[in-house]
């Protein structure tokens, strides 16, 4: 019998609750990583031909403030 894994991440050394691991919060920032990424890397990719600078900020938007904001939020 084959299973269908379910990828799940989990940052340990955390101090934010007393098992020191996350499962939750990262498994969780990375879906709304990669949502977000969906839609923003090629916005910032066509705005990216135009004005340069403002492409790099949408494109890297998803991984400097999306996955961080959500991983924190969620302590567990």
């Amino acid at each position: 019998m084959v299973g269908i894994g379910v990828p799940i991440w989990v940052q340990c050394g955390d101090t934010g609750n007393p098992c020191r691991c996350k499962v939750v919060g990262p498994t969780v920032g990375f879906l709304a990583f990669a949502a977000a990424a969906v839609v923003e890397w090629p916005v910032g990719a066509l705005i990216y031909c135009f004005r340069h600078m403002k492409g790099r900020k949408i494109m890297a938007h998803p991984a400097t403030v999306v996955y961080p904001s959500v991983t924190n939020a969620i302590p567990i």
